[in-house]
């Protein structure tokens, strides 16, 4: 699971560094070495000329500075680089610099959509001290993270496991996860996303863990939950089949093993 690496501290303000690690994006694309999946050294960096307003710092991984930036859509790279998509990713970097993408991709993806303010239109800054934007009209933005439950269900020994209906049958199947309404604790959204999804009840909520899943922002609060009766009845535009995986069923394809929903099943497998 992919967790804040040992030795990283956040930084607002930049520091000067001769070999910072520079995580260049093109929407949700980061810029590597052909090849190597390594991050471009500093000139590969100077050449794309990319202005100072949208680069930003990161934090401090070990001694070495950690800066993000962003580019144009059709932006191109620099000769022996290539733009690549982070879930790509899985499983080829290494797990700290895979956690350290992802967190500098959503502090680049905050400061490319908040350029100017939603309030009066005007241009955004940068505020000192916090990461923040702000306004001359005086309204400010921090980076948006969104909250999303995950549960999995336990009836038994047995586990609940769904597929999601923009799956292909026979794919990937997973714990129950969904966004928080307003005004919502954690709790109410587990109780009302497991209703909505497969029409059970449940009870016993217990927490898990957490981690942040930059796609493009969110942080997916996990817990395990007893089974308290219905039966299961998916909802077509969310979920395409669930059904409940006892000692010695075969398992389907589970997430990748970055994901906590990887952690919180293996947690929790029947036998």
């Amino acid at each position: 699971m992919i967790v804040t690496p040992q030795g990283f501290v956040p930084l607002f303000a930049p520091e000067p560094h001769p070999t910072a690690l520079t995580f260049v994006f093109r929407g949700a694309q980061l810029l590597l070495r052909e090849g190597s999946l390594a991050l471009p050294q500093p000139d590969a960096v100077a050449s794309m000329r990319i202005a100072n307003d949208r680069t930003l710092p990161v934090g401090r991984y070990h001694e070495t500075y950690v800066r993000c930036a962003w580019v144009d859509a059709d932006a191109q790279p620099p000769a022996a680089h290539e733009f690549r998509g982070l879930r790509a990713l899985f499983g080829r970097f290494d797990d700290d610099m895979l956690a350290l993408a992802g967190r500098a991709f959503q502090v680049a993806e905050w400061a490319r959509t908040h350029r100017y303010c939603g309030v009066c239109g005007k241009p955004m800054h940068k505020a000192g001290g916090e990461r923040a934007m702000r306004c001359e009209c005086g309204h400010t933005n921090y980076p948006r993270i969104a909250p999303a439950m995950m549960v999995l269900v336990k009836r038994g020994p047995a586990i609940l496991l769904a597929r999601n209906a923009a799956v292909a049958p026979g794919g990937r199947m997973s714990a129950l996860a969904g966004f928080l309404d307003p005004g919502e604790s954690v709790e109410d959204a587990v109780h009302r996303e497991v209703m909505e999804e497969v029409g059970l009840r449940v009870k016993d909520l217990r927490y898990f863990g957490s981690q942040s899943w930059p796609f493009p922002g969110s942080l997916m609060i996990a817990f395990t939950a007893e089974y308290a009766g219905g039966d299961i009845r998916c909802d077509p535009v969310e979920i395409a089949e669930a059904r409940f995986f006892g000692p010695g069923d075969k398992l389907p394809e589970l997430p990748p093993p970055q994901s906590i929903s990887r952690a919180l099943i293996e947690a929790n497998l029947p036998n």
